[in-house]
Order: structure tokens, then C-alpha cells, then sequence
């Protein structure tokens, strides 16, 4: 029963992150926290999202932005490592709630999908960009959308967003995995869910590809900040045992 929840879970997860630019893991964590442990949570999700990014990237692989990818990797794969060693030795609870507040904060700065752009965003931002996301993202398992205003101001949607984000962090997951492995965080039942998770995307990526396809930019856009909002939220109640704290 848990595999069967497993990849009909992850079969919706894929699916809706496809039409939203992102946000599956929020939906997978709980389940894989519930059967697994939290332990787990970074190398599963980890494994599922390198499968099910790869997918995407192969079936969209003309609508990649190749110059942000060039200044997205290097700060990616040295923040990866980090963040993967450090989540062999830290959790940082407050560090997840500015994330949660920071992806809250961009449904009102786009005016709830009603501007195109909030700031202008260069190239090379997606050096330091990527740092900060892949440090976190292997700190904490999963840093949520956190880059998508920075898609969205750069001027990517759809297609364009959507594969270009998927080659970036199926590199981000590459890089973690072989971390994972290096510090001992990594195991064959770990991989095993993974795959679960990566094959349950691909008939969820090729249906999501097809409504995408019918999609208007302003509705897309509008799904990508409440799939931020929604992550932001989901990442602040994961938390609320320490805000009541405060």
C-alpha cells in the first residue's frame, strides 16, 4: 500500500508541478516523512526529482535557456556539496521559515499574476541564485520554487521555464546524489522510493506537457506564484513548532 500511495501521489505531484514551474516536493515530502522518516526525505526526493527533471529536459530540450544554464552550474554544484555535508550535521529551522516567507511574499509583489516583472534580473544573477538554492535545497531536502521569480523576471514561461529549470536541477541532483553517497546519507531502499517517484513522472510529464501546450503566459504565470504561495505555506506549518516558539 505505501508504494501503491507512493506513485499515485507522486503521479498528481508531477502533474501539477508541470502546469505550476515547480512545487512537487511539497507534496511529496509528507508522504515520504510519513513512510520513511525524515532522515529520508533529502536523498528520496533527491532521487524521484533527478528522474523526473531528465524527463522533462529530454521532452522539452529546444526551449532551454543554454546562457543561464552556463551561469547557473558553477554556483549550483559548489553550493550542492555544501549543503549535502551540512545536512549531515545541522537543521536550521529559521532558514526554512524566510524561505516560506520569501515564497509567500511574491503573490502580492506580481499582483497576483498581473505584472510580468517585479525587477529586472540579469545572466549573471543565477550564479549566486544557484548557490543559495542548491546550498539549501541540500540542506533541507527541498528549498521549494525559490528561484521562479527569477525565471519570471528574467522573462521565461512555459516551455521555456520549464525546461530550462529542469536542466538545472537535474544537475543540482546529480551533484547531490554523489554527495549523499560520499557522506553516508544514501542507501538502496533510499534509491528504491526514489525511483518509484521518478517513474510515476513520466506519464504525468507528457500529459502535463500536452495541456501546457493550450496554457495562456498569464495563467501560467498566475499558477506559478500560487504554487509558490502554497509552498510557502506548507514550509511555514512544517515549521510552527518553532514560530510558537517565538
Amino acid at each position: 500500500m505505501p508504494i501503491v500511495s507512493l506513485t499515485l501521489i507522486s503521479f498528481v505531484a508531477w502533474f501539477l508541478s508541470t502546469l505550476s514551474g515547480g512545487g512537487s516536493p511539497f507534496i511529496l515530502i509528507p508522504v515520504i516523512n510519513l513512510i520513511l522518516g525524515a532522515a529520508a526525505v533529502p536523498p528520496v526526493i533527491t532521487t524521484g526529482m533527478l528522474l523526473g527533471n531528465l524527463q522533462r529536459v529530454l521532452m522539452l530540450w529546444r526551449d532551454i535557456d543554454w546562457k543561464l544554464t552556463f551561469w547557473y552550474l558553477p554556483g549550483a554544484i559548489t553550493g550542492s556539496v555544501l549543503g549535502a555535508y551540512t545536512f549531515t550535521h545541522i537543521h536550521l529551522a529559521w532558514l526554512q521559515v524566510l524561505i516560506g516567507l520569501f515564497l509567500l511574499s511574491n503573490i502580492f509583489t506580481f499582483g497576483f499574476g498581473k505584472k510580468e516583472r517585479t525587477f529586472k534580473v540579469a545572466e549573471w544573477y543565477f550564479l549566486p541564485a544557484g548557490f543559495f538554492k542548491s546550498f539549501i535545497s541540500g540542506l533541507i531536502g527541498s528549498s521549494g520554487p525559490v528561484l521562479n521569480p527569477f525565471y519570471l523576471n528574467y522573462g521565461l514561461v512555459k516551455e521555456q521555464l520549464l525546461a530550462t529549470k529542469s536542466l538545472h536541477m537535474a544537475s543540482l541532483h546529480v551533484v547531490k546524489i554523489i554527495a549523499y553517497v560520499a557522506f553516508g546519507a544514501f542507501t538502496p531502499e533510499y534509491f528504491g522510493y526514489g525511483l518509484i517517484i521518478g517513474l510515476a513522472a513520466l506519464p504525468a510529464n507528457l500529459l502535463g506537457k500536452q495541456v501546457l501546450g493550450h496554457m495562456n503566459p498569464v495563467h501560467f504565470r498566475q499558477l506559478v506564484l500560487w504554487s509558490m504561495a502554497i509552498g510557502g505555506g506548507f514550509m511555514l506549518w512544517q515549521e510552527r513548532a518553532f514560530l510558537s516558539f517565538w
